[in-house]
């Protein structure tokens, strides 16, 4: 059984930074491609980054690249999302997600956090 909690979300002005914790439970972390999701009110859930179980290869959505870096921390069973530059586009709800594979849609993946919100303001 996979478990993830996230949080770290807040409110937060147009360039700061944040960064988002994802936290999952038992010792099969290091088996499971990790991804973070975004989805805005009235808006489809949107890829953002992943990252592979060893190769530890990374993804990220243009939107984000450049700004923010995803990583992981498999004696903490912890993924991290670091947000830097912050946009008011950037606005939404981050689900934290974990899965077989290291792809952008959300339907590879099994298990998915409560989400976070975070709001960027001018």
């Amino acid at each position: 059984q996979v478990q993830l909690v996230e949080f770290g979300g807040g409110l937060v002005q147009t360039g700061d930074s944040l960064r988002l914790s994802c936290v999952v439970s038992g010792r099969t972390f290091s088996n499971y491609a990790m991804a973070w999701f975004r989805q805005a009110p009235g808006k489809e859930r949107e890829f953002v980054a992943t990252i592979m179980q060893y190769v530890r290869s990374t993804g990220y959505a243009d939107s984000v690249k450049g700004r923010f870096t995803i990583s992981r921390d498999n004696a903490k069973n912890t993924v991290y999302l670091q947000m830097n530059s912050l946009k008011v586009e950037d606005t939404a709800t981050y689900f934290c997600a974990a899965g077989a594979v290291a792809l952008v849609t959300p339907q590879a993946y099994n298990y998915w956090g409560q989400g976070t919100q975070v709001t960027v303001s001018s």
